[in-house]
């Protein structure tokens, strides 16, 4: 069994204290954010029933057409903010948890928020 490293501890540890708070609202779902180089996915999981309730991708093909228009990858991240936040509305979720994974919450997880407030997901 192989050692974890500082980096790798250290990382697993921002992220699960970023999630202590957030896994037992029974009431309001999570809305997590998941970054990588290229893409961003935003999931609103219902933790208690263990199911994925709402997602969007910047890898979705019905996407295309507005990732192309924007100019960078926080612009895509808003996108993605306010796509979510519309599928959570019609699915009659209003209120979420932000786990924003372990990230710094700057930049495209700061972009996606707050483009899910704008569109009526209350943190």
């Amino acid at each position: 069994m192989e050692k974890l490293s500082i980096k790798e501890t250290r990382n697993l540890r921002r992220r699960n204290r970023s999630k202590r708070n957030n896994l037992y609202h029974q009431e309001r779902p999570r809305l997590v954010v998941n970054r990588s180089n290229k893409h961003i996915r935003a999931q609103i999981i219902d933790d208690h029933r263990g199911q994925t309730l709402v997602s969007a991708s910047s890898n979705d093909k019905s996407m295309i057409k507005d990732i192309s228009k924007a100019k960078n990858k926080t612009e895509i991240s808003a996108k993605i903010g306010t796509v979510i936040a519309e599928k959570a509305i019609k699915n009659k979720i209003k209120k979420v948890v932000f786990d924003r994974n372990g990230n710094p919450y700057h930049g495209r997880i700061k972009a996606v928020a707050d483009a899910a407030r704008k569109a009526g997901l209350e943190f």
